[in-house]
């Protein structure tokens, strides 16, 4: 935690301002039971008006003081808590911007999201605990016991006493509570991830008629949760009266103690009143710390949380070298393999191909063959186990994601629009496009006709994922979206299959005008989609087993030609 808190960069001088704050706050707090005695000694027991005015006075002047310290320290400390929670959520969501398709196979979202509101929420708290109680508890509780002792040794024994049994109490009870907050975290985690699982397949769910069963599995993470947090609360609920019963038998002890030194002539009234009131002070404090102490541990988990996901090294790392000028654009794969981690077999292996500018290159075959993967490796979102994949002749490993990416448009096998208006999805692509801009990518998406059939046109609302819209609008509104980055390379993951096939003819034919200088990667699983491309890639069990146009690889590959045979007739592979 400490680490996470100089990550934060907070502001030096709020935090001076706190420390400061809370330091004249406990002078006032140890200040008043000082002035309650004299007032009482030599004020009231002397009858000395004048002397109870002037104190009097004083205790006011202080105690509002006190007041406004306290104010102010509450103030700073929750600014320094909110501040320190804003910047830690940034730089972790900044660091998962980092994270690459397989570094997030080490964290689900569920637990993200998790630790980016719970987690942070924790250390927030605790750390505004912190700085109100924390920090002015040792100082109230060492200070008052000295005070105390320097008006009657005898009457602060039994506040060390009692203070002595209060921490033997804590300590017995945290014993207990400390193991149970990882378990709390990671029942969050399970849980986030039960209803976002269920949330997420609930038509799958109702259509299997499985209500019942995803119901209970929910029940089973909620109980388990809720199992957890019982315990812990049946711990902090036994210790409350455990601290009352200690707080009064110390105040029982003081006033009998008390009474009989007074009537031995050991003591004077006012004496007595002070050290109640240190007493209270003492005890409160010491409550206060140890609180706050039950609760670090849970802080701690929370932030080794944090740290895994902040201190975890992304698997793609930038590079610094800079894409060459050349006359044409072109992209290469040279003896490109890739392999999830542990896994044991390659899904890519030896890729050799290349793409040059104003042609179009499609990519074909079975389910599984490793077409996306081809897909995800071009714009870096995963990296080559081995070989090389160059831009311009620059291996892409070499240039920064930004400058990669800035030179690529991907559209993604599945489809996924964000929630707001359909021309904040567009400007995506391009964040100073017009009305004009989107219009005419949209229309060559083939999209603009029912975009304007919608109530708002371009500002009609899309809920998150786009699920308001049909699979087919989707894809059209995502590519235009692409179009709208006018990017060197166009990478297409199967981003037509959900358009009928005039459809898909009409969008093919619109983007001839504009990729004719630059290179389109079009991945597919229909014949049609891609038979007019200049080369055609088969792809089979992670190997390219075929490269060429239509009619040769009708001609020459036996793979293709099944997946030409399955899905069109004779005559319909003769024209």
């Amino acid at each position: 935690m400490i680490q996470l808190f100089k990550q934060a960069k907070l502001n030096k001088m709020t935090v001076f301002l706190l420390l400061v704050f809370t330091t004249l706050q406990m002078a006032g707090t140890l200040l008043l039971p000082t002035l309650t005695a004299d007032i009482i000694n030599d004020g009231v027991m002397a009858q000395n008006m004048n002397y109870v005015l002037r104190t009097g006075a004083l205790m006011l002047s202080v105690a509002i003081l006190t007041g406004l310290f306290s104010v102010l320290s509450t103030y700073f400390s929750s600014e320094v808590a909110t501040r320190f929670a804003k910047n830690t959520r940034k730089r972790l969501f900044a660091h998962t911007q980092q994270l690459s398709y397989q570094d997030y196979k080490h964290f689900s979202a569920s637990s993200l999201i998790t630790r980016a509101t719970n987690d942070i929420e924790q250390l927030q708290s605790t750390l505004g605990m912190f700085f109100e109680m924390m920090v002015p508890a040792p100082f109230v509780v060492l200070i008052g016991m000295i005070l105390a002792f320097a008006r009657d040794p005898a009457m602060a024994l039994i506040i060390l006493v009692s203070s002595i049994v209060m921490v033997v109490v804590f300590g017995l009870i945290t014993t207990k509570v400390f193991p149970l907050f990882a378990k709390v975290q990671k029942g969050l985690d399970q849980m986030n991830g039960s209803v976002a699982q269920y949330i997420s397949g609930i038509r799958v769910v109702r259509a299997f008629n499985r209500t019942k069963l995803e119901t209970e599995r929910m029940d089973e993470s909620f109980q388990d949760f809720a199992r957890v947090n019982i315990k812990i609360n049946r711990l902090f609920a036994a210790m409350m009266p455990l601290i009352m019963f200690v707080m009064s038998l110390t105040t029982v002890a003081i006033v009998w103690f008390g009474g009989r030194r007074i009537e031995g002539g050991n003591m004077q009234i006012g004496d007595i009143t002070a050290i109640m009131q240190y007493t209270g002070n003492i005890l409160m404090y010491l409550v206060m710390m140890v609180f706050v102490v039950i609760y670090i541990p849970r802080a701690k988990v929370c932030a080794q949380r944090i740290r895994e996901v902040t201190d975890y090294k992304p698997e793609i790392k930038d590079g610094d070298a800079e894409i060459e000028a050349h006359t044409k654009l072109s992209l290469t794969f040279k003896d490109v393999t890739f392999r999830y981690q542990d896994a044991e077999n390659a899904v890519l292996k030896n890729l050799n191909f290349t793409c040059k500018e104003g042609t179009t290159t499609a990519i074909i075959g079975g389910t599984g063959s490793g077409k996306s993967t081809i897909a995800r490796l071009i714009p870096r979102l995963i990296d080559a186990t081995s070989g090389q994949i160059l831009l311009n002749g620059v291996d892409i490993k070499d240039i920064t994601q930004e400058e990669t990416r800035s030179r690529i448009g991907f559209v993604p096998q599945k489809a996924f629009l964000f929630s707001g208006t359909i021309a904040d999805n567009l400007r995506h692509g391009n964040p100073s496009a017009t009305l004009e801009d989107m219009k005419h990518a949209a229309s060559i998406a083939q999209s603009d006709d029912f975009i304007m059939e919608k109530d708002g046109g371009y500002d009609a609302m899309i809920s998150q994922g786009g699920k308001n819209l049909s699979g087919g609008q989707r894809q059209r509104i995502s590519i235009a979206r692409m179009l709208m980055k006018k990017p060197d390379i166009y990478v297409f993951d199967d981003s037509f299959s959900a358009l009928d096939f005039k459809t898909d003819a009409a969008l093919r034919n619109a983007l001839k005008e504009i990729t004719e200088n630059a290179i389109v990667i079009n991945i597919a699983q229909r014949i049609s989609t891609i038979r007019d491309a200049d080369q055609i890639l088969v792809v089979d069990e992670g190997e390219i087993v075929g490269c060429g146009t239509h009619d040769k690889l009708m001609k020459t590959c036996e793979v293709y030609q099944e997946i030409a045979h399955s899905q069109l007739s004779k005559e319909e592979l003769a024209t």
